[in-house]
C-alpha cells in the first residue's frame, strides 16, 4: 500500500529536472514559505506529489515575468492559476510564424522546425530573428509548458533546435576584428544558455568579438579566463530560477576579484534582482540594451583617450 500511494511521487531530482528549479531553492521555499511540502520515503528522502510540481511549474514562469518567489508561493493553487491565465492575457497575439512553430515542435517535427526558423533567421536578420521571433518563442512555449500544453523534453527539443540555429547564424558572420571582446558565461549555479547565445548573436552582429564558456563557470575560471582571453567586458547571462541572494552574492564576488579595467554586464530575467547602483555592475534590462550597451562602451573609451 505504501508503494502504491508514492507511485505519483517524484523525487528532488527529478523537480529539478521537470521544473528548471534547483534543488537548493526548493529546499530554502520549503524552510522560508513552507511550501512546497513534500512527503518522505521509508529513507526520509524527499518525494514531491504531482500537484505540488505543477504548481511550482507555474511559480516558475510567474518568476520569470517578474513576480518574486515570496509573493508566489503565499498563494493557493486556484490563486496562482488565476494570476498565471491574468498574466498569460497580457502577452501579445501569436503571430501565423509563432503559431506554425509551436504546431511543429507539439508534432515533434524537429527538421522541419529547424528549416522554418533557419529560413525566417536569413529573412529578417540576426537581430530581428533574436528580439521578434526567439524571445517572443520561447516565452509562448514556456506558457504552454505551465499550462500543461507541452511537455519538459519538447521544451528541451526547441532549446537545442534554437540553439542550432543560432549558432550557423553567428558562424556565417564571420569573427570581428575590432574590440570590445566579450567573454560570455553564466555563474556556478546557472544551467540556462539560451540567452547567453541570444546575447552574443547580437554582440556578434554589432561588432563585437565574443568569446563564450558555456555555463556553470566557476568564479575563479571567469576571472582566469577573463585576464587570458583579455577580455573588456565579462557579460553574464541570469535566469530567474537562481536565487536572488546567491545572485547577489556571486556577482559582487566576481566584480572584486576581476580587474577594474574590465567591465562586469548581467543581463536576463535574474538580473533586475541586482541594485543597479552597484558599482562597476552594469545591468542590462533586455536584449534590446545590448546595443545600447556596446555603444556606452565605445563612448566611454574614447572619452578615456581625450
Amino acid at each position: 500500500m505504501q508503494e502504491n500511494n508514492l507511485e505519483h511521487r517524484l523525487s528532488i531530482a527529478a523537480v529539478e529536472r521537470e521544473t528548471g528549479l534547483p534543488k537548493d531553492t526548493l529546499r530554502v521555499w520549503e524552510r522560508r514559505y513552507g511550501f512546497p511540502q513534500p512527503e518522505r520515503d521509508a529513507s526520509g528522502d524527499r518525494l514531491y506529489p504531482e500537484a505540488q510540481v505543477a504548481r511550482l511549474r507555474t511559480v516558475k514562469r510567474l518568476m520569470e515575468r517578474g513576480l518574486r518567489p515570496g509573493r508566489l508561493l503565499k498563494l493557493d493553487g486556484a490563486a496562482l492559476q488565476a494570476l498565471a491565465e491574468a498574466r498569460t492575457g497580457e502577452a501579445p497575439p501569436r503571430s501565423a510564424q509563432h503559431e506554425l512553430a509551436l504546431f511543429l515542435l507539439k508534432t515533434h517535427q524537429a527538421a522541419e522546425l529547424r528549416r522554418e526558423l533557419t529560413q525566417v533567421q536569413m529573412r529578417d536578420g540576426v537581430k530581428r530573428f533574436v528580439l521578434e521571433t526567439v524571445a517572443p518563442l520561447t516565452a509562448q512555449v514556456g506558457e504552454a509548458w505551465t499550462r500543461g500544453e507541452l511537455q519538459v523534453y519538447e521544451e528541451h527539443l526547441l532549446t537545442e533546435v534554437l540553439q542550432a540555429v543560432l549558432r550557423q547564424a553567428i558562424a556565417q558572420l564571420g569573427a570581428p576584428a575590432g574590440p570590445p571582446r566579450l567573454l560570455l558565461t553564466t555563474l556556478p549555479e546557472e544551467r540556462h544558455g539560451l540567452g547567453l547565445l541570444m546575447a552574443e548573436a547580437i554582440a556578434t552582429l554589432e561588432g563585437a568579438q565574443c568569446v563564450s564558456l558555456g555555463t556553470q563557470t566557476p568564479l575563479r575560471d571567469i576571472v582566469a579566463a577573463a585576464i587570458a582571453q583579455k577580455a573588456d567586458v565579462v557579460a553574464l547571462s541570469v535566469s530567474s530560477n537562481a536565487s536572488a541572494a546567491q545572485v547577489q552574492e556571486s556577482v559582487h564576488l566576481l566584480r572584486a576579484q576581476l580587474p577594474p579595467a574590465v567591465a562586469l554586464w548581467c543581463g536576463g530575467a535574474g538580473a533586475a534582482r541586482l541594485k543597479r547602483s552597484a558599482k562597476g555592475i552594469q545591468v542590462l534590462g533586455g536584449l534590446d540594451e545590448v546595443t545600447a550597451a556596446l555603444d556606452r562602451w565605445h563612448a566611454q573609451r574614447v572619452a578615456a583617450r581625450d
